[in-house]
């Protein structure tokens, strides 16, 4: 029962999916249950993957069979999961991004963090990531529609166990008393992080399944480049991380996965 309180604990706070009423009073909620719940963030991966995947597919089918079919489908797609989540990652990027993007100072950058007013950095990078992640679906759809499925489910729950890593190696530099707005796990033990890998390994196997290993070992060294990035960023400018740098982090690592995908991809067709 703990493990499936945890669970919905996690899909509670990082999705718009209803865990309310007397499903939320039977979860409860304490700070040693919210660190708890980390090891299921890529299981929320699982269900924000899987209904985005279900949506990208449809559309693919209902759509006209045009070139520009596969380009709509992933805007479409894309705003569904953007939806789905509150754009809760994609939050984290544009201020990270403010905050890291100057030369500025650790407690200024801190302090940008926390200010809920997006910049010229945020806003960049909120664009640059959307488009890539839209181009990048448009492309593996026009490969393999079954390969871009895939690649959805694998990317959603890969990149929601890789800030795992950056919470089990940085310490929690962010403000802890504004958690609530922005709820966090500050730390995680052995055990969560072998039940996070325990989500994780079906859907990385599923991957495995529908492309070569080559294509999959590509998606996962790309996924691998964007946490190594994030990593380093919040290691040397700011010598921990924040709540925001983990939705960085997950951006980068789901883009960094469709890229190593689409990479694999073109060397396979030529």
């Amino acid at each position: 029962m703990a493990f499936v309180r945890h669970f919905f604990l996690a899909l509670q706070f990082f999705t718009r999916i209803p865990v309310t009423g007397r499903l939320a009073d039977w979860v409860g909620f304490s700070p040693a249950m919210l660190r708890a719940s980390a090891a299921h963030f890529p299981g929320v991966g699982w269900i924000v993957g899987a209904l985005t995947a279900a949506v990208f597919w449809v559309l693919l089918r209902l759509l006209p069979d045009q070139a520009a079919a596969p380009w709509v489908a992933a805007v479409l797609s894309t705003a569904f999961s953007v939806w789905l989540t509150g754009a809760f990652h994609e939050d984290g990027l544009a201020d990270t991004a403010d905050a890291l993007g100057g030369a500025v100072g650790r407690e200024r950058a801190l302090e940008i963090m926390k200010d809920s007013r997006i910049g010229s950095y945020g806003a960049l990078a909120l664009v640059l990531a959307l488009l890539s992640k839209v181009g990048l679906l448009a492309l593996l759809a026009q490969i393999s529609a079954v390969l871009a499925v895939l690649a959805m489910l694998g990317a959603h729950v890969s990149s929601r166990l890789l800030p795992l890593l950056v919470i089990r190696t940085l310490p929690h530099v962010g403000d802890t008393a504004q958690s609530k707005a922005k709820p966090l796990a500050d730390r995680i033990g052995t055990g969560g992080l072998l039940v996070a890998l325990l989500w994780w390994l079906p859907a990385t196997g599923l991957v495995w399944w529908g492309a070569p290993g080559f294509h999959w070992l590509s998606a996962l060294a790309g996924a691998l480049l964007g946490l190594g990035w994030m990593w380093h960023l919040l290691r040397k400018r700011l010598q921990g991380f924040t709540g925001d740098g983990l939705g960085a982090t997950q951006q980068l690592s789901e883009l960094g996965f469709y890229l190593g995908l689409v990479l694999a991809a073109g060397q396979g067709g030529s």
